[in-house]
């Protein structure tokens, strides 16, 4: 079985910068989508930005301000600037069991999921 490790998390003020990686335990093809989602109190988990299959998709309202990366086969990562309080969330990895296209930013299509790293921004 697969294991997702999330790291990175923790507090900033308004307009700084943190980054998240997350860590396979195996070897994972760059031909298989991974993605990271978001978690507000109460609410489902929302699609950030995913890579895979040669393509990198991000959710409409990180606005140039997010970058995902496989750092290498076994790390991906999310480097978050200008961090808005809007952002404060449990930030979680997943992998899909494929290349995914559509529905990316869906929870659907992803089977494995980390337990998550908390960030949160204070203005």
């Amino acid at each position: 079985q697969v294991q997702l490790v999330e790291s990175g998390g923790g507090s900033v003020q308004a307009g700084g910068s943190l980054r998240l990686s997350c860590t396979t335990s195996i070897y994972i093809s760059s031909s298989y989508t991974m993605g990271w989602f978001r978690q507000f109190p109460g609410k489902g988990r929302e699609g950030v930005a995913a890579i895979g299959g040669g393509s990198t998709r991000y959710a409409d309202f990180v606005e140039g301000r997010f970058t995902i990366s496989r750092d290498n086969a076994n790390t991906l990562s999310l480097q978050m600037n200008s961090l808005k309080p809007d952002d404060t969330a449990i930030y979680y990895c997943a992998l899909a069991a494929g290349t995914v296209t559509v529905g990316w930013s869906t929870p659907s299509p992803y089977t494995i999921w980390g337990q998550g790293t908390q960030v949160t921004v204070s203005s």
